[in-house]
C-alpha cells in the first residue's frame, strides 16, 4: 500500500475493485463536456485513496470571482453548503462534552438576548432539533432567488445588522417540525451556539476538535461584513481533506485510534427526520437518498447515501454498505444543472466500474 502524501495509504484500481479502464471513461467523458468545470474529484474506497484528478477552470468565493485557477491537492476549494453538514458534526463534538444543548431543549432559550422573542408564544415550540433539521416553520426563501439578491433569505441574513436575532424573529408560518425548508440561518444558529458553549469562535473550535485530529493543516472559513463566521456556506477545504472527513465518518467517527466524532451522533444526524420534496431525506444538517447500481445479475440494485451538498457543485458522497467515499468539487455556481456533474462522476462513471460489492 503506497503512501498519499496526507497520511492516509493509496490503492490500485484492482486493488480498490474497480476496473480498469475507469480512467479512460472517466477521460472519454470529460472530453465529451459531461464534466463542466469541474475542478476535482478524490474517491477513497476502504480508507484508501484509488482515484484522484484536478482540473484548471474558473472559479469564485463565495461571489468573488478568482479567474482560472488550476487545481491540485494541496489547493482549498469553496465548499458552500458542505459547511453546513461540517457545523452539524461540530455540533455533537460539542455536545458530547455537554458544552451545546441536546437537540430537545427549547432553541430561545439558549438566547436570552432576545427576550422579546422568548416571549412570543408562537417560537416557544422552537427547539435545537428544528434547526438542526431545517424545520424551524418560519418565513424563509434561499432557494426561488439568487444569492446576491436581497430577498435571498441567505443573503439577507449576512447583511444583517445582528444575523442571530434576523433568522430567530423570522414570521412564523407554520408549526416547527412539519416541513423542510433549506435555511442556512439554522446552521449560523448551531453555530452560535457552539461558540457560546465553547467560548470559542467557530473556526478555532473547529480546528481544534476535528481538523488538527484529522490532520487537515490547511482551511479557511469566510466571516461576514458583521465579524461573524459565515457557517452556512463560508469554509473552505481541499477536496482531499473533504474526503478524509468522509473517510472519519464511515468509520464511525474513529481516526488513528482515536473518537474523534460520538458514533451516537453519527447515528442521529444519519436518521431521517424529515423528507425533502425531491425524494431524499435529512438528519441532523445531511441528506439521504439512493442510487442505483448493477446487481451484477442484470439487475438494479440501489445504494443508500449519505451527502453534504454545496453550491457549484461540491458535494461529499458517502455510500455506507460500499465503504466508498467521493469528494466533488466544481465551478458550476448558481447554474440550473450545476448537480449534473458530480451525479455523473457517483452514478455514471464510479460505480458501473465497480467490480466487487
Amino acid at each position: 500500500m503506497a503512501a498519499t502524501g496526507n497520511g492516509w495509504g493509496s490503492a490500485t484500481l484492482a486493488e480498490a475493485g474497480f476496473a480498469a479502464d475507469l480512467e479512460e471513461c472517466f477521460e472519454i467523458a470529460r472530453q465529451a463536456g459531461t464534466l463542466p468545470n469541474l475542478h476535482g474529484v478524490v474517491a477513497v474506497r476502504g480508507g484508501r485513496l484509488f482515484f484522484e484528478r484536478y482540473f484548471a477552470g474558473p472559479d469564485a468565493g463565495l461571489g468573488r470571482p478568482l479567474g482560472v485557477v488550476r487545481f491540485g491537492p494541496e489547493t482549498v476549494h469553496d465548499m458552500r453548503s458542505v459547511s453546513k453538514s461540517i457545523v452539524g458534526l461540530l455540533y455533537g463534538i460539542a455536545l458530547a462534552s455537554g458544552r451545546v444543548p441536546a437537540p430537545e431543549m427549547n432553541l430561545l432559550g439558549q438566547f436570552p438576548e432576545y427576550p422579546d422573542l422568548a416571549d412570543d408564544p408562537a417560537r416557544r415550540l422552537l427547539t435545537v432539533g428544528h434547526a438542526l433539521t431545517m424545520t424551524l416553520g418560519t418565513d424563509w426563501d434561499e432557494l426561488n432567488f439568487p444569492y446576491g439578491d436581497p430577498r435571498n433569505g441567505e443573503t439577507a441574513m449576512n447583511a444583517a445588522t445582528d444575523r442571530y436575532r434576523y433568522v430567530l424573529e423570522r414570521p412564523v408560518v407554520e408549526p416547527p417540525g412539519l416541513r423542510w425548508t433549506y435555511n442556512g440561518g439554522a446552521t449560523a444558529l448551531l453555530a452560535r451556539l457552539i461558540a457560546k458553549g465553547t467560548g470559542l469562535p467557530l473556526p478555532e473550535f473547529a480546528r481544534q476538535a476535528l481538523f488538527e485530529p484529522l490532520g487537515i493543516e490547511r482551511t479557511e472559513w469566510k466571516f461576514g461584513v458583521d465579524g461573524e463566521p459565515i457557517a452556512a456556506s463560508g469554509l473552505r477545504l481541499s477536496p482531499r481533506d473533504l474526503a478524509r472527513i468522509g473517510v472519519v465518518v464511515l468509520n464511525g467517527g474513529r481516526w488513528d485510534g482515536r473518537q474523534v466524532i460520538p458514533a451516537e451522533w453519527l447515528t442521529a444526524s444519519f436518521t431521517p427526520a424529515v423528507s425533502i420534496p425531491d425524494g431524499r431525506r435529512y438528519g441532523y444538517q445531511w441528506y439521504m437518498g439512493r442510487v442505483p447500481t448493477d446487481d451484477g445479475a442484470g439487475g438494479v440494485r440501489w445504494q443508500d447515501t449519505i451527502s453534504a451538498v454545496g453550491n457549484g457543485g461540491q458535494r461529499l458522497f458517502l455510500l455506507p454498505r460500499l465503504d466508498l467515499v467521493v469528494a466533488v468539487t466544481a465551478g458550476n455556481y448558481d447554474a440550473p444543472d450545476q448537480g449534473r456533474p458530480p451525479m455523473t462522476v457517483l452514478r455514471d462513471l464510479l460505480l458501473p466500474a465497480l467490480r466487487t460489492r
